[in-house]
């Protein structure tokens, strides 16, 4: 190691209080992203607090392992279980491309690695194909498809492109799904602006695995007839049966744009015991809490926008139908780390819109 690495190893980290706000694993995913491409050292303390089983999940390990080992980083209190972790990145963010394969080792959520991977490969100015191993439509995370038909299309706006092809789907409690991720390089995110919560007819994809067709068809049929009972009337839809080790079901009902959005998605998954017809009125009642509300964005998306945008040249502004504890934290972390500026501003007489501010920090 050369004096500056040392030096730059060596210097004293952002502290980020991993129980602020809703005090989950999205803090520690969105610092070391940050981290990564601004060459800045974190330290996340109290990881996980809120949480019943505080602390590192295989799933963050695993984010955390990829972004480290793609930014040669080095990484000091990396184990399951830990409630602190110290994350620096070599000087001049040494990139290492090239394929990889990373196996995550349980269902744990292959978006949320993704998540953490994706900006902060592309917004190196990076390209890189990675495989994934893991759950694809699990609990407490989007499902892949949320993260390639709704995700994928709003950071293309920005200027980041990236795709996904499901290999094999993953569900609890086996995993085993396998995602391929290709990233394009972005050397620098454009601000966007989502205001636009104009009418874009939904779309509807509907996977079972291991189980009968028919499972996912009713989970189509329960979303139609909710669309319909709120003046929304869908065509565009299809069921399919995958492969995978474990027998699971998802779904997501969306609307993406090319043309200033909006980016809408809700998505939902099946469990033992959960009708398919509770599936698809979950999926479809989440996508109508932003399109009734004239959202051009969902408020997960929302969240997943902090990231880019607080490093674009320029302000962004999206609406969105709800500011959840999650965007609050991400904003806050953004800040702290990147050094941006945001508001949140409701939409005056309209109590079910919300106007994200971001101005970047593009040094």
């Amino acid at each position: 190691m050369s004096r500056q690495e040392k030096n730059h190893i060596d210097m004293e980290p952002i502290k980020i209080d991993g129980s602020q706000g809703e005090g989950g694993g999205q803090i520690l995913r969105t610092a070391i992203s940050l981290s990564a491409v601004t060459g800045t050292p974190v330290e996340v303390t109290d990881i996980r607090a809120k949480r019943e089983n505080p602390g590192l999940r295989p799933s963050h390990l695993a984010a955390v392992k990829v972004v480290a080992d793609l930014f040669g980083a080095r990484v000091e209190n990396l184990q399951v279980g830990a409630e602190w972790v110290r994350f620096s990145p070599s000087a001049g963010g040494r990139f290492a491309g090239g394929p990889r394969r990373v196996d995550i080792g349980t269902a744990g959520s292959i978006s949320l690695t993704l998540m953490a991977a994706i900006p902060a490969v592309s917004l190196s100015g990076n390209g890189l194909e990675i495989e994934i191993t893991g759950g694809t439509d699990v609990r407490a995370s989007p499902t892949t498809d949320y993260m390639r038909y709704v995700v994928s299309e709003a950071y293309r706006s920005a200027g980041i492109k990236f795709s996904l092809d499901v290999l094999k789907r993953g569900y609890y409690p086996k995993g085993g799904g396998i995602v391929k991720a290709t990233i394009e390089p972005c050397s620098k995110p454009a601000p966007v602006e989502l205001l636009n919560g104009r009418a874009v007819a939904p779309r509807i994809t509907s996977v079972c695995s291991q189980l009968p067709k028919h499972v996912a068809e009713r989970q189509i049929s329960a979303a139609l007839l909710s669309l319909e009972k709120s003046g929304i009337k869908c065509t565009n839809y299809t069921a399919s049966f995958e492969t995978a080790p474990s027998p699971g079901t998802s779904m997501l009902v969306y609307s993406a744009s090319d043309f200033g959005g909006p980016f809408v998605g809700g998505d939902s998954i099946g469990e033992v015991g959960k009708r398919a017809e509770q599936v698809g009125q979950e999926a479809a009642a989440r996508y109508l809490e932003s399109t009734l509300a004239g959202a051009a964005v969902d408020p997960f998306l929302a969240d997943m926008l902090v990231l880019p945008m607080c490093l674009a040249k320029g302000i962004s502004k999206y609406r969105t139908s709800r500011v959840t504890e999650h965007l609050r934290t991400n904003l806050q972390v953004a800040r702290q780390v990147a050094g941006c500026k945001y508001d949140i501003v409701q939409s005056p007489g309209k109590g079910e819109e919300f106007v994200i501010t971001i101005q970047g920090n593009s040094a």
